[in-house]
C-alpha cells in the first residue's frame, strides 16, 4: 500500500447523502478477480445521468471526494474502496461514514475525513473552483480561501496510512518477532512443531 501524508488537488463537490456501496460499485462488477479497472464501474448509475459530476472535465482525476452523511453504507464489499482507489480517489470527506467502509478505506490507502456538516458545506462551496488539501501531519483540511478545519483519526489508522501499512505489511513488519517466537516455541514444545521441526533439527 502506498503511504499517504498529504492529499491535495481538485475535489469532487458531490455532497450526496446515504451513498451505499452498491452506488459506489454496482454488484455486477464484483465478479472480477482483480482490483484493476474497477474505477470504470465506480458510480456507474450516477454516471448514466447527463451532466454528472464524475464525468465533468473540471473534476477529472480528482483525488478527493466530498460527500454527505453516512457515506459507504450498505454491504461490506471492499470493492467499494478498491473502485475509489482505482479511479484515483485518495481521500473522502463527509460528516459520517459506515464503520465497515471506513475500515476498508484505510486498508486501501484512502483517508476517511470526518468533519461537521457546516465544514463540509463550506468545502463543497470552495471546491467548485479551488483545490482542497488533506494533511495527515497536521490533521487539517485547508483551502486557498484560508479555510482550515481540524479532524480526528484513530492513531493506529493514521500510522497505517502514513507508513503505507496494510494488514500484510503490518504482519511483515513483525517478521523477526514472529520467527523468533515460533523457534522458541518449537524448542520448548517440539510436539507442536511436528515432524517438520524434527527433520529440520537433524
Amino acid at each position: 500500500m502506498k503511504a499517504v501524508t498529504t492529499v491535495s488537488g481538485t475535489a469532487y463537490p458531490w455532497g450526496a447523502k446515504n451513498v451505499d456501496t452498491d452506488v459506489i460499485i454496482p454488484a455486477h462488477w464484483l465478479k472480477t478477480i482483480t482490483r484493476a479497472g474497477l474505477g470504470r464501474g465506480a458510480f456507474e448509475t450516477v454516471r448514466a445521468q447527463p451532466g454528472n459530476i464524475f464525468d465533468d472535465p473540471a473534476y477529472a482525476g480528482a483525488p478527493i471526494l466530498i460527500a454527505g452523511d453516512n457515506f459507504g453504507c450498505g454491504s461490506s464489499r471492499e470493492h467499494a474502496a478498491w473502485a475509489l482507489a482505482d479511479m484515483g480517489v485518495r481521500a473522502v470527506i463527509a460528516p459520517s461514514f459506515s464503520d465497515i467502509f471506513s475500515g476498508n478505506a484505510v486498508k486501501n490507502g484512502i483517508v476517511p475525513v470526518v468533519l461537521p456538516l457546516a465544514a463540509v458545506d463550506r468545502l463543497l462551496e470552495a471546491a467548485r473552483d479551488q483545490p482542497v488539501t488533506v494533511d495527515l501531519e497536521t490533521m487539517t483540511v485547508t483551502t486557498p480561501y484560508q479555510d482550515r478545519f481540524a479532524f480526528a483519526l484513530d492513531p493506529f489508522r493514521r500510522r497505517c496510512l502514513m507508513e503505507g501499512l496494510d494488514e500484510i505489511g503490518l504482519t511483515l513488519a513483525r517478521d523477526a518477532a514472529i520467527t523468533g517466537y515460533e523457534a522458541a516455541t518449537a524448542e520448548r514444545r517440539p510436539w507442536i512443531a511436528g515432524r517438520a521441526y524434527a527433520r529440520a533439527s537433524v
